[in-house]
């Protein structure tokens, strides 16, 4: 059974099987959404002063930061904002910073984010090592700096591009929720429920419930 005792999280084993499988995807569909990524790059650079690809730290398995990529979706000054912004209104739940009709998103930056189409450079965090396709969707260090010891226990495996909360609800769910279904899946993981995830996560992509 999972404790949520300790705040520092060990690494559980990723699965060989589950890697291979993994970077035939990831790799697959960075080749086939070559146009398509070169499309979106474009219409963001285009349509927004700031660069094409967003980077941020965020905090995957076992407590580590990593650096995640996605389309940018907010304007070049959208962190020098956030801390006035999220002073005046926080519309997340529990540690979350999130805020309904963010001001920063660019129009562009909506619709990449109703699409899930700005995630699509994480496939490149899948190919490195840092992310999995499927798992608890990673923090930024301030968010996790306010996580209880049981909240930790997501660090236990790599971070998802898609999971368990993205494919019931995303930022609809109560946090409280959301860290039940992700220690759910962690303690039931298999590839097999991977598989399931995501095929429920193409659905979920078109119906945009909860993706703000």
């Amino acid at each position: 059974m999972l404790r949520a005792e300790e705040p520092i999280i060990l690494a559980r084993p990723h699965g060989r099987m589950r890697r291979a499988i993994e970077l035939v995807v990831a790799v697959t569909m960075l080749v086939l959404f070559v146009p398509l990524l070169l499309v979106i790059a474009v219409v963001v650079g285009t349509t927004s002063q700031g660069p094409v690809l967003y980077r941020q730290q965020r905090v995957g398995i076992g407590g580590r930061t990593f650096e995640i990529l996605k389309f940018r979706t907010m304007r070049a000054d959208a962190d020098v904002l956030a801390e006035q912004l999220f002073a005046a209104r926080n519309d997340g739940s529990g540690p979350l910073t999130k805020v309904h009709d963010d001001p920063r998103v660019t129009a562009v930056g909506r619709w990449l984010r109703r699409t899930s189409l700005d995630e699509l450079p994480q496939l490149w965090n899948v190919v490195n090592g840092s992310m999995a396709l499927v798992g608890p969707r990673p923090s930024t260090p301030v968010e996790v700096a306010r996580f209880t010891p049981r909240d930790h226990l997501r660090h236990a495996v790599r971070p998802g591009i898609t999971g368990i909360t993205q494919v019931s609800g995303r930022s609809d769910l109560r946090w409280e929720d959301a860290v039940l279904l992700d220690l759910e899946y962690i303690e039931h993981r298999s590839v097999w429920l991977d598989l399931r995830i995501l095929v429920r996560t193409v659905p979920a992509v078109l119906r945009a419930r909860g993706a703000y």
